[in-house]
């Protein structure tokens, strides 16, 4: 289900170390409303219903002795056990879209209905979440740069292929996406994409606006 929004509502996507972050931010710079769907997981483990469900899932293992889960862990376990990995989607994932209906909700009260919300979404083509957005961008690199840029954050090179082997191939999303950004080159190269794609969802959002009458 598309959201129920007066916003042009972007799931923004792209693999591991391919700089979605670094888009969204200026996305966020342009004037664009921007979420992250892992920031929402993050609140949401704060939550101590949601935390006890993911008791249940995982077990005391995954739960340090002051209760707080043990991120690193539970990455490790769901990244080699794909049952507890849907296990853990399946409940967080509706509640994160519940977060989203929320935020969008209060900007419609608010009268942001010329605003371009983009949501960064990592799995958003593997779990068919895209039919949720009116638009859809990937951002992409090549695989060394990509590589290069882990490294430099301490990822190691087998880790990082290692992750990148289990997600959809980019030129897939790539294909599947209205829009996409090559984040190969500099920040600046970057940024002038970014700048034309933002210009585009506008138009677009105001076109939508005009055939919907609003």
């Amino acid at each position: 289900m598309m959201y129920n929004s007066p916003v042009l509502v972007v799931g923004l996507t792209g693999n591991y170390g391919m700089g979605k972050s670094t888009v969204l931010g200026l996305f966020r710079e342009l004037g664009a409303v921007t979420l992250k769907t892992d920031g929402i997981v993050d609140l949401l483990l704060h939550d101590a219903g949601v935390l006890t469900k993911l008791r249940q899932i995982l077990g005391d293992s995954a739960f340090a002795d002051d209760g707080t889960l043990i991120k690193a862990k539970v990455a490790a376990a769901i990244f080699r056990d794909r049952g507890l990995r849907e296990a853990v989607e399946g409940l967080l994932h509706p509640l994160v879209f519940e977060k989203i209906a929320d935020i969008l909700g209060k900007l419609r009260k608010e009268g942001a209905d010329k605003k371009v919300v983009v949501v960064e979404i990592p799995l958003l083509f593997e779990k068919e979440y895209s039919r949720r957005f009116g638009k859809t961008v990937t951002v992409y690199t090549d695989l060394e740069t990509a590589l290069s840029r882990l490294g430099e954050k301490g990822v190691s090179r087998n880790d990082a292929l290692s992750r990148l082997s289990a997600q959809m191939p980019v030129e897939e999303k790539i294909g599947m996406s209205d829009l996409a950004i090559d984040n190969s080159g500099t920040l600046d190269e970057t940024r002038k994409q970014v700048v034309k794609v933002f210009e585009a969802l506008k138009l677009i959002g105001e076109r939508d606006d005009r055939h919907s009458g609003a």
